[in-house]
């Protein structure tokens, strides 16, 4: 029986009713059988405050903290803020890469998708988290790129997957799977 490895899956959208959840919630059902994404929740992390940060840090900030840590993974799904992140997102980032030299994210493999309603998926967003990725030590697959534009459509009034898009997102957590296993190799 081969490895199976743990994959925190962060969100970059708070809404409800989030395409971008409901992505994420739809590769781990596509994942191969390596991989057991979970959903590491970001909306009740304080904004990152070294000085809340100290001997006793906010509970949100251990429980995230150790939540990554314990992965051996990391996934990104997220929309496009202004051609960056979302900001709960990039509060995630931050609050998990400290106390300094102590980086819940370094040495981990990640992939970003960005699923977007508009025509170039995200595009911004996803470069943008790559720049951070580097510096946080996340070994981030390159290929494939994951650009999800027209998302609004990707999903029936159900919540059923498109089978159009289905095999893009098939070949996407497929890729993710064997660049996992080849890091841990």
């Amino acid at each position: 029986m081969s490895k199976v490895y743990t994959v925190a899956v962060l969100v970059g959208s708070l809404r409800k009713d989030s395409i971008n959840r409901k992505v994420a919630l739809a590769l781990a059902e596509l994942a191969p059988a390596n991989l057991k994404l979970s959903i590491v929740e970001i909306g009740d992390l304080p904004l990152y405050n070294e000085d809340i940060d100290g001997a006793t840090p906010p509970a949100a900030y251990s429980t995230f903290r150790q939540h990554v840590s314990s992965s051996d993974a990391v996934l990104f799904v997220t929309p496009e803020y202004n051609r960056s992140v979302p900001a709960p997102l990039k509060n995630a980032i931050d609050v998990g890469s400290r106390p300094y030299g102590k980086s819940a994210w370094s040495g981990k493999p990640g992939a970003i998708i960005s699923v977007s309603p508009g025509a170039i998926g995200g595009f911004g967003a996803n470069h943008h988290l790559r720049q951070s990725l580097v510096f946080l030590d996340v070994w981030c697959m390159q290929q494939p790129e994951a650009y999800l534009g027209g998302a609004g459509n990707v999903f029936d009034e159900a919540g059923k997957l498109s089978e159009k898009t289905k095999p893009f997102l098939q070949a996407f957590i497929d890729a993710y799977g064997k660049w996992v296993g080849k890091q841990h190799a």
